[in-house]
């Protein structure tokens, strides 16, 4: 099929929720990808972070070709080896001692937000003094639901996750919300503390931005939410799912800011492309979920915890963290170079391969007239061009991605 033939097919058969670029993608290998028509596209968008580790790593792509003739799918209502050792990993290589398998990002923020619920329950009430009649009856756990999330947050499309994602335009039309979440600004830990109430169980927060325009915290954020968590007895939640797995120079943000969650989620470049989601926990909270509060029918299917440890390897072991750190700090200081030339882009900025560049017009037609031009990228919040490509992209390829923005920068006229 060429690409007018595959647009016209999606056109009348896929439910119209994407406003998608009129290209069809049907090829991939490293930063590369091609349309149906044959023509090359230099990708910094990877899938919105999906693809870490470029297109089709062979390594991934080997892991899921030797799983799919074993064994694709089986329940888990028996042991899994792949999801196993996937656990292992995930586990050893962070704070976590339990991790919860399921196939979205939103699927494990699902998962963070009923297990915070879970835990507050499963506490017992302090002793109060009773009637006589009423002593030594228990009274049920602690009345503790509420989260606290952040302005410019997203966490997901579910109908408990777009309620903890603390933007409107993504709530509109499905109102009424689940309860019970309170919106603070992002970097404020004065406003959390002010938030707090006798009903408050956890914060909920992404350690940088994403979705929300690339926000990087203060180097104490992190350190002092989580001081404040544990004076008030909150859980802390970290909602890694764009940040994690190597985004940003690290393994996890949370590293980055010298500070461990109670509960983490992951996803997008978790299996290298393959759908998975995963929430991570330490051992005295994970201890709430027991047979019958919750699971997923294909989280952690053998496919895709395949696909997962072989991702996460070639992320620890093929200097990833590394290139991503190099090559990310390279392009932040290109593209600090062009705040200086160009008057619209009022900020610039980033860590490791996630970096923001902030306009005082609408980012919609650069996007439009790079992929003209063969590059992908993305813009996000109206006016903010998101950079996200994968871990492996080089410095010469950094060069042509600048040299495509700067011939479409030229003639921009403010």
């Amino acid at each position: 099929m060429n690409t007018q033939e595959i647009i016209n097919l999606t056109t009348k058969y896929i439910a119209n929720t994407y406003n998608r670029f009129p290209i069809a993608l049907v090829r991939g290998k490293g930063c590369k990808v091609w349309d149906a028509d044959g023509k090359e596209y230099l990708d910094f968008v990877a899938g919105l972070a999906v693809c870490n580790l470029g297109h089709c790593h062979p390594k991934v792509v080997k892991a899921i070709q030797e799983q799919a003739e074993k064994l694709i799918h089986i329940s888990n209502l028996y042991h899994i080896e792949p999801q196993a050792q996937l656990a292992e990993l995930l586990c050893k290589n962070s704070f976590a001692d339990k991790a919860f398998f399921c196939n979205s990002g939103a699927e494990a923020n699902e998962a963070a937000i009923k297990l915070t619920r879970k835990y507050f329950k499963d506490k017992p009430v302090p002793a109060e003094p009773a009637p006589h009649l009423m002593r030594g009856i228990k009274q049920g756990g602690e009345n503790k639901f509420q989260i606290i999330t952040m302005e410019k947050s997203f966490h997901g499309r579910t109908m408990a996750t777009l309620a903890a994602t603390g933007q409107k335009k993504f709530q509109q039309g499905f109102e009424p919300l689940l309860e019970k979440f309170i919106y603070v600004p992002f970097n404020d830990v004065k406003a959390v503390a002010n938030a707090i109430t006798s009903q408050s169980a956890a914060v909920m927060v992404e350690p940088i931005q994403g979705e929300g325009g690339v926000n990087i915290p203060s180097e104490s954020y992190l350190k002092e939410l989580k001081a404040l968590c544990k004076e008030k007895g909150l859980l802390l939640i970290f909602d890694e799912v764009q940040v994690g797995m190597g985004r940003t120079g690290k393994l996890f943000a949370y590293e980055h800011y010298g500070v461990t969650p109670d509960i983490m989620t992951l996803a997008k470049g978790l299996a290298g492309g393959v759908a998975i989601g995963c929430m991570l926990a330490t051992d005295e909270v994970a201890k709430s979920f027991v047979p019958g509060t919750h699971a997923s029918t294909f989280g952690g299917n053998p496919l895709a915890t395949a696909a997962g440890i072989a991702a996460i390897k070639a992320v620890l072991e093929e200097g990833m963290l590394e290139n991503c750190q190099k090559v990310g700090k390279y392009l932040l200081e290109k593209l600090h170079k062009l705040k200086a030339e160009y008057p619209f882009i009022k900020e610039v900025r980033g860590k490791g391969l996630i970096i923001g560049m902030e306009l005082t017009v609408s980012g919609a037609d650069i996007v439009r007239a790079c992929m003209e031009k063969g590059l992908l990228i993305n813009c996000t919040s109206d006016t903010i061009l998101r950079f996200i490509p994968p871990l492996i992209v080089t410095e010469k390829e950094v060069d042509e991605m600048m040299k495509i923005l700067i011939s479409i920068l030229k003639t921009i006229k403010v």
